[in-house]
């Protein structure tokens, strides 16, 4: 759910486990073996919990938080077409990832990715998950630029403490400073994202077979309608005081931007006009 949402998106893998909750994380190319070791520890430990691992299928930290949640699903969010795989030895890791999780684009078969177009694509991972994780960012990195991006959209921020004699580790030690949420470890994150998704988070595999329902009721309709104002609000506090699944909100929320009485803000703020 992004204000400059792509009108279509090209996808590839098992649908079901692109529906489950996803914990994007990123993180440097030139990455330490320290935070490469904490990169898949963390994405194992999540993925086990029933996360689906969001990230862009770049080398180092994006890697390893793939390889190590295959087996529980992981997405893979490309800057090119489906036929135009970068880096151009990760087609195996892609290869990998479709069995059980999925990748996504809104780029055209065929088209190369372009140095412009990574920081497009840095607003789908950060659009598709409850929360982004950073791990290791220099200063000036792309990591950083998908750290904004998800603080605009409303997303939870988390970074991952490093050695102030790393520069691989100086940008996330500066979005600690500016208020992302310190973590050193899956719980410190689930216990962020509970309060979101409204419920406690358990080690099950999902159905996959079940029905999924879009269809708001009409007691959903007017309880989410009743909670909006001229006053902005949070879409997260919105989802939680609503006391239903974010797919239905969001589905409400649709209904009233296309009847023009929703107005979007910066931040992930949402005011009825």
């Amino acid at each position: 759910m992004l204000d400059d949402a792509p009108p279509l998106l090209g996808v590839r893998g098992a649908l079901g486990t692109l529906m489950r909750p996803m914990i994007a994380i990123v993180g440097s190319r030139n990455a330490s073996g320290a935070g490469l070791k904490f990169a898949g520890t963390l994405a194992r430990d999540l993925s086990d919990a029933g996360f689906v691992i969001a990230s862009g299928l770049a080398r180092g930290i994006d890697q390893a938080a793939h390889r190590t949640s295959i087996a529980g699903g992981t997405m893979a969010v490309l800057a090119g077409g489906h036929d135009k795989i970068y880096p151009p030895e990760h087609v195996d890791l892609l290869a990998a990832i479709l069995a059980s999780g999925g990748a996504i684009s809104e780029m055209p078969l065929g088209h190369v990715p372009r140095a412009r177009d990574f920081p497009r694509r840095n607003r789908l991972i950060s659009g598709a998950a409850l929360g982004v994780v950073v791990v290791e960012a220099a200063h000036r990195s792309g990591s950083l630029i998908t750290a904004r991006i998800a603080a605009e959209q409303g997303r939870e921020v988390f970074a991952v403490p490093g050695s102030p004699l790393d520069p691989r580790a100086a940008g996330t030690n500066d979005l600690i400073k500016q208020g992302a949420t310190l973590i050193t470890e899956a719980t410190d994150v689930i216990q962020a994202v509970e309060p979101i998704m409204g419920r406690p988070i358990e080690l099950r595999e999902p159905d996959e077979n079940a029905p999924i329902n879009f269809e708001p009721e009409a007691g959903d309709r007017a309880r989410i309608v009743g909670l909006l104002g001229p006053t902005p609000l949070l879409l997260d506090d919105l989802i939680r005081m609503a006391g239903t699944s974010p797919a239905i909100v969001r589905t409400v929320l649709l209904e009233l931007e296309l009847a023009g009485r929703l107005e979007r803000h910066g931040g992930g703020l949402v005011s009825l006009i």
